[in-house]
């Protein structure tokens, strides 16, 4: 199972205790402002759980990310396979952090860390990110990794009925170096 770290960051396997600070976040509605309702804590235990396998099975996938030296739990990041349906294949890179760790960039610096990963030790072509398109602050976070945005790349969100305000979607690419 791996781990990452960066200056500030420890991206880890999932623990026990980390589901009452993941079940309030995923309770937060500003956290959840881009999905199309917040969870419970039933919800937030099964995709802790299946985080946890992915890792466990593959070496790599959404990790929890803890700030170094306080053991705070921020969120996740991570890599993962894009969701059959959507209309491109690929990994994607996510992150999800609790309120209080947003404005720090932690999103970008842990981000950096699963790019490196993906790129280095699973020999990625290419990564992809996925969001709604009025989420401002992922989209910046995209950008400021290098990713690049085409609109002929927008898609919608099928799993959103006609009419939602998440169902326009738009992807990001980063190519691997050389």
């Amino acid at each position: 199972m791996t781990e990452l770290r960066t200056e500030r960051l420890l991206l880890r396997q999932w623990r026990d205790s980390d589901l009452d600070a993941w079940a309030a976040m995923n309770a937060d509605p500003e956290v959840r402002r881009y999905f199309p309702t917040v969870l419970d804590r039933e919800q937030s235990a099964g995709s802790l759980e299946r985080f946890r396998a992915d890792i466990a099975d593959r070496g790599w996938g959404f990790w929890a990310v803890e700030v170094a030296g306080s053991g705070q739990f921020a969120g996740f990041t991570g890599l993962d396979k894009v969701d059959e349906g959507l209309p491109f294949a690929g990994v994607e890179i996510g992150w999800r952090l609790a309120r209080e760790a947003w404005g720090l960039g932690y999103a970008t610096e842990a981000a950096r860390a699963a790019l490196a990963y993906g790129f280095e030790e699973l020999a990625l072509p290419e990564i992809l990110a996925v969001t709604a398109v009025g989420n401002e602050r992922s989209r910046a976070v995209m950008a400021r990794l290098g990713m690049t945005y085409d609109p002929a790349d927008d898609f919608d969100d099928t799993d959103l009925p006609e009419g939602h305000p998440l169902r326009p979607s738009v992807l990001y690419r980063l190519e691997a170096a050389g």
